[in-house]
């Protein structure tokens, strides 16, 4: 799945330089770029979200979700959706991103030693709310109508005296069951603690609803993870925060949709740079998307265009390939592609230790290192490593 800007340059120097001369591989092309996405009324993207359903495995580049004034500078009939929940809400996901670990480049946290997994809820919440822009005076009502008939439901939200917003979520008990599996799952091939945040004091029903179904499914898998020796914590997400800012990391961190959006960032950031996460889409049925996450690098894209020289850091682009490559030999029974899979990156994280780096990893490596390299010159050099060892 092709995307936008900086990183559609990059996908294609990686399929290049790293995967096409070392690997036969046939490959289902989806081009979500925002003007192919607009072209194709974004069904595009539900077509590529059916192709994991249907091949098992895919790898998706970083793509633009549109506000207004990407509206107008791409003259797009609308602000489309997110691509990245738009495949989510199809594949009823859990999204798990995890640091990459170099030695040279120390967290700016001292206290971690240990990589945290993010498990983010990958449906509903603010991604599939319903939005409404009040004018003036009036009352807003939640309101729910049961198919099989019987009493409607209404629950008194605010009453306006002058303008304001409303705004209307929702999540399923499937969804929420599955995320918690799926957390599970994660933490016994891992072997690390499961941590789960939520605002119940505040939302009794909703957060409480998480809360609740999250606990039961760490019931039904009681005797699966004290045999492996994984505990479980549920704690307020505000405390949650607090406890991660001062462990040594070591623990797969359960996230609500928006909390796990805003704390893979901060513990991706935490640990060096952005472009060092890795991020994984599973669905309940175990169908897996890889991709980077972090965004396009717009900057960078328009300093390109300009004819400028870039640094920018391919490296969770790069781990989004080997990721699906090594899902893609594991689900095939073919070992010499997860072999090929394991032998990039450990080639990846070789160069950057041994003194070859974007800008942003060599502001703050340890030791220091004198100069960066640019964007292309950092794959090329992971490029003849490679052909030295495969």
């Amino acid at each position: 799945m092709d995307g936008d800007e900086m990183t559609r340059i990059i996908w294609q120097l990686i399929k290049d330089k790293l995967i096409s001369p070392f690997l036969y591989i046939e490959l289902k092309y989806f081009d979500l770029g925002i003007k192919h996405r607009d072209e194709t009324d974004d069904q595009v993207t539900r077509d590529a979200a059916k192709a994991i359903m249907q091949y098992g495995v895919g790898v998706k580049c970083a793509t633009i979700t549109p506000n207004a004034s990407r509206v107008k500078e791409y003259n797009l009939k609308q602000q489309w959706k997110s691509p990245n929940a738009t495949i989510r809400s199809i594949l009823d996901g859990t999204v798990f991103r995890k640091p990459i670990i170099i030695q040279n480049i120390p967290p700016g946290v001292r206290s971690w030693k240990k990589p945290i997994i993010i498990g983010r809820h990958a449906y509903g919440d603010i991604y599939k709310s319903a939005e409404i822009v009040v004018e003036g005076p009036g009352t807003a009502e939640l309101v729910f109508t049961p198919s099989a008939g019987g009493e409607k439901r209404i629950s008194h939200i605010h009453d306006f005296s002058g303008p304001g917003v409303v705004m209307g979520m929702h999540n399923t008990e499937s969804s929420i069951r599955s995320f918690a599996k799926a957390c599970i799952n994660n933490a016994l091939r891992e072997k690390v603690d499961i941590w789960f945040g939520a605002k119940d004091t505040i939302s009794k029903q909703y957060h409480g609803f998480f809360r609740d179904i999250f606990a039961e499914e760490i019931e039904k898998s009681k005797d699966a993870l004290q045999s492996a020796g994984v505990q479980y914590r549920y704690m307020l997400i505000d405390d949650a925060v607090a406890q991660v800012m001062k462990s040594g990391g070591g623990m797969l961190w359960a996230c609500m949709n928006y909390d796990g959006d805003v704390m893979s960032d901060m513990i991706a950031s935490g640990f060096g740079s952005l472009g060092l996460m890795t991020s994984v889409l599973v669905s309940p049925d175990g169908q897996f998307e890889f991709e980077a996450a972090h965004g396009t690098v717009m900057r960078h894209y328009y300093a390109h265009l300009k004819g400028e020289t870039t640094s920018t850091n391919s490296i969770a682009s790069i781990f989004a390939w080997t990721g699906a490559l090594s899902k893609r030999g594991e689900l095939d029974m073919t070992p010499d592609v997860v072999t090929f899979a394991q032998a990039l990156e450990r080639v990846v994280i070789e160069t950057v230790e041994q003194g070859t780096m974007t800008k942003d990893l060599m502001l703050i490596a340890e030791p220091r290192v004198p100069k960066y390299v640019q964007t292309e010159e950092f794959i090329d050099a992971v490029a003849e490593r490679l052909k030295k060892v495969v």
